[in-house]
């Protein structure tokens, strides 16, 4: 049941919102916020009226809240930007055909009232058109920017699946590499084992023959001995 439309420049903002009462029927207000003063028009859809705050009126109303002025005008961009749930708004009748928007606000454990006389407009007309355009022209920006949004997002889709498949691709190809470069070291392995092996059983078999061949020439002359002590 809320519409909020907001546009910022290099150092004004303006912001317009369908401000929900509960003792009338919704209004729109719109906001535009200086460094030092904001300026706020409402329509009801048949009539309107204008709030324009001074530096001066802005600058003593901070005061009163012993307030920075910038703080001050932050926290009313808050409130009349974005009706917030847990204030209560009244816009109600004041002299000479005159309106008072007012909405509270909590500081510090205390709720707070706060108070702006809204003059009447003699061009409701123009009013109501110009805050009816510019809902327009921010809704077409915010189509803009959520097609623009989705675009960049199927593009980011796009290109985390390519990576994803990529990913993919190349840890297939590691876990290949891996695989093949553990059944080569294997392979080496069993080589170098088996030639090991086979030198050493090579040097075994070459050892025991020349025991074999040394014991058997110290039995030949040992034979050869004992013949020539018969004789």
């Amino acid at each position: 049941n809320q519409t909020v439309a907001m546009v910022e420049s290099e150092r004004t903002k303006h912001t317009c919102l369908r401000l929900v009462l509960s003792s009338t029927d919704p209004i729109f207000v719109k906001g535009t916020w200086h460094p030092s003063r904001f300026d706020i028009s409402i329509t009801d859809g048949s009539s309107s009226w204008l709030c324009n705050a001074t530096e001066e009126e802005v600058a003593e109303r901070a005061a009163q809240w012993d307030q920075p002025v910038s703080e001050y005008l932050q926290l009313a961009e808050q409130y009349l930007g974005f009706q917030q749930p847990n204030s209560i708004y009244t816009f109600s009748d004041a002299l000479e055909g005159s309106k008072r928007l007012s909405w509270t606000f909590e500081k510090e454990g205390t709720k707070l009232e706060w108070r702006w006389k809204c003059k009447p407009s003699h061009e409701n007309k123009k009013i109501t058109v110009g805050i009816l355009d510019f809902l327009m022209e921010a809704n077409i920006r915010l189509s803009e920017e959520v097609v623009n949004k989705t675009r960049s997002f199927e593009k980011m889709k796009s290109e985390a699946e390519k990576c994803l498949t990529q990913g993919e691709r190349l840890c297939s190809e590691k876990m290949e590499f891996e695989d093949a470069t553990y059944a080569k070291a294997c392979l080496l392995s069993w080589i170098t084992f088996s030639n090991c092996f086979f030198f050493w059983d090579r040097l075994f078999i070459s050892v025991l023959n020349a025991k074999k061949a040394k014991l058997r020439a110290l039995r030949d002359k040992e034979v050869s001995g004992k013949e020539v002590a018969e004789i």
